[in-house]
């Protein structure tokens, strides 16, 4: 256990901010998940498109690299078109 003031609040930031981004990750995984499983091009449209925006924001905030971003919008938007 840290001993410092400062390394005591740096301990309590990175859990709070741990928590944050396992939990936005999760989302993440969630949406994607959406898109493969939908069967009909209608919703599987509709979830693309709030899953890329998830994806961008994600990029944009940094919990995700931009590359690895956009290979997953493309990856998705692959499978929307091939329904």
């Amino acid at each position: 256990m840290p001993q410092h003031k400062s390394a005591i609040k740096r301990l309590r930031q990175s859990k709070k901010r741990n928590a944050h981004n396992r939990s936005r990750r999760s989302k993440l995984r969630t949406l994607m998940g959406k898109v493969l499983k939908s069967t009909d091009k209608e919703s599987a449209e509709k979830n693309l498109k709030e899953a890329v925006s998830f994806i961008d924001r994600s990029a944009a905030k940094g919990l995700i690299h931009k590359n690895t971003a956009a290979r997953k919008k493309a990856q998705l938007t692959t499978h929307v078109n091939n329904l």
